[in-house]
């Protein structure tokens, strides 16, 4: 009798640690930032492109950042069609290096340490490249991923939880992974986010680039 009574009350503990330990991670975080980008009033070059700037991205509380040696290459597009159809996007196909680019909050950083804490965009690929993310931690700490997204032939929403991403060391002016696995990285106060394509482009036409649509980032802000 003893023996049955301890067993139901390890199976009752049980159960509650498991409903508290639900109850920790119910409440998703909130969406930190979510930036469409916008086509510029200067006319577009003759593949409907402008140079990727400041002046395309659509919320005024961000900063974006363009990375890699050939990151001034990166293209903005969005005039090919409908926008259900073909986004507004950031295009790698003219760089002749790896690249990237990352956006940063005016007034906060973000916490992505919690379980459910993602990023969700929406890309394109072509050829062997795909997307990554990065991340820029207040240290001044870059980060890239090995969570992947492509090849996809369409634009399509890629969730990235970040919980489930290992992270390398990333070397932000060359784009390229450094160093071993970093365990454990403190991911409470993380100042920018963003993507890598760690490939250079194969110019216009398929075979080498990548899209990238609308980002979403959910995580909860810290003030600066």
């Amino acid at each position: 009798m003893a023996r049955r009574v301890m067993v139901t009350t390890l199976l009752v503990c049980g159960m509650v640690a498991g409903a508290f330990g639900q109850a920790g991670t119910s409440a998703r975080p909130p969406l930190f930032l979510g930036e469409s980008w916008k086509g510029l009033d200067t006319p577009p070059d003759d593949h409907g492109a402008w140079p990727a700037s400041q002046a395309g991205v659509a919320s005024p509380s961000l900063r974006l950042t363009l990375l890699g040696t050939s990151g001034k290459e990166i293209q903005l597009v969005g005039v090919r069609g409908t926008s259900d159809l073909y986004p507004v996007n950031l295009w790698t196909g003219t760089t002749t290096s790896p690249s990237g680019a990352s956006l940063r909050d005016r007034d906060n950083m973000v916490d992505l340490s919690d379980p459910l804490a993602k990023i969700r965009w929406v890309v394109r690929t072509s050829g062997f490249h795909q997307v990554r993310p990065i991340l820029r931690l207040a240290d001044g700490t870059w980060l890239v991923g090995d969570h992947t997204t492509g090849p996809t032939s369409d634009f399509s929403q890629d969730d990235v939880t970040i919980a489930d991403v290992r992270w390398m060391q990333l070397d932000a002016e060359r784009m390229v992974a450094v160093g071993n696995w970093v365990d454990h990285p403190d991911l409470s106060r993380v100042d920018e986010v963003g993507f890598a394509d760690l490939m250079p482009g194969s110019g216009h036409g398929p075979g080498g680039y990548v899209n990238v649509g609308r980002i979403e980032v959910y995580g909860r802000p810290v003030r600066r």
